[in-house]
């Protein structure tokens, strides 16, 4: 018989033993971090002070429950279960913070009221096509709401939708694959300006050491 097709949300739902195959104490939610460098580079107020907030992707959900712990109402909005799942149980108990198993573009379709801010970190803004995605965060956002996000910064020449394996998939029976859309800053400003954003700031934060990989960081505002 035929293997059946692969799916993102498999892919995700096999990411998340990176911890440990067993349940893991939630992690420390002190600081928003845009890095993966603990401490490095700036932290929530590049998202201002929203009073509603959307996470993209928030897998352990540090940072929505950050800035839930500063006084927003924050949704996660993850396409993997297991992820959805982990997050409630870790944070079952921080008021304002809440997590939806959906795809953020389909979220975003049925969403009921703006967003002062829609942020990702290293998460779905990453993996979904921004074509699709930059229309509905527009859409969805308060009148010069803010939009942010990082990810790893573009290998050069490696522009566009690039296929990703994961080193956690090693021996597994089939193979998962997912696409992530990498830009330089100057390319991401442009793709913004022309979906109606505007005071936008697109750059790549350097590491803190040497060799290490940087961090592409973008905001921009909305318009309506």
């Amino acid at each position: 018989m035929p293997r059946e097709p692969h799916t993102p949300a498999e892919y995700w739902d096999k990411y998340m033993p990176y911890r440990g195959e067993s349940e893991q104490p939630a992690p420390l939610a002190d600081r928003f971090e845009w890095t993966q460098y603990p401490g490095h580079g700036p932290g929530a107020e590049v998202l201002g002070q929203p009073r509603r907030a959307l996470d993209l992707g928030p897998a352990e959900g540090k940072e929505a429950v950050f800035l839930a712990s500063q006084g927003a109402e924050v949704t996660g909005v993850d396409l993997s279960p297991a992820q959805v799942d982990r997050a409630r149980r870790w944070w079952k108990d921080v008021p304002g913070v809440s997590f939806v198993h959906a795809d953020v573009c389909d979220h975003l379709l049925s969403a009921k009221a703006p967003y002062d801010a829609i942020y990702s970190v290293w998460g779905a803004v990453w993996f979904t096509d921004p074509e699709v995605l930059l229309p509905l965060v527009a859409k969805n956002l308060t009148p010069h709401g803010v939009f942010a996000f990082s990810q790893a910064e573009p290998a050069p020449g490696a522009y566009g939708p690039q296929p990703m394996r994961g080193k956690w998939l090693e021996g597994r029976e089939r193979e998962l694959t997912v696409l992530r859309w990498q830009y330089t800053p100057e390319a991401w400003a442009d793709l913004l300006k022309r979906h109606g954003f505007t005071d936008i700031d697109s750059r790549v934060l350097p590491p803190p050491n040497a060799g290490g990989l940087g961090t592409l960081l973008v905001r921009a505002q909305g318009t309506k």
